[in-house]
C-alpha cells in the first residue's frame, strides 16, 4: 500500500481552504498542477493499493471513477 505521488488530505484541504482571489499566481498554478496530477494519480493507481485515507479521500472528492471503498 502506497501513496507515493498523492496528495495528502491535509495538504487538499489547506489548499482549499485559502481563496484564489488570496493567492498569488504562482499558488494558483501550482495547485492546479498538483491537483491535476493527484487526479491521475488515484484513476491509475489500484484501488486495493491505496491506504484507506486515499479510499476515502477519493470517494469523498470524486477523485476516483471507482469508488469502492472496500
Amino acid at each position: 500500500m502506497s501513496d507515493i505521488n498523492r496528495q495528502s488530505l491535509s495538504s487538499k484541504a489547506a489548499s482549499a481552504i485559502k481563496p484564489d482571489s488570496e493567492k498569488s499566481y504562482v499558488e494558483q498554478a501550482s495547485d492546479y498542477v498538483k491537483g491535476t496530477l493527484d487526479s491521475v494519480a488515484s484513476a491509475v493507481q489500484p484501488q486495493q493499493e491505496k491506504s484507506t485515507t486515499q479510499k476515502i479521500g477519493d470517494a469523498v472528492t470524486g477523485d476516483n471513477t471507482n469508488r469502492n471503498l472496500a
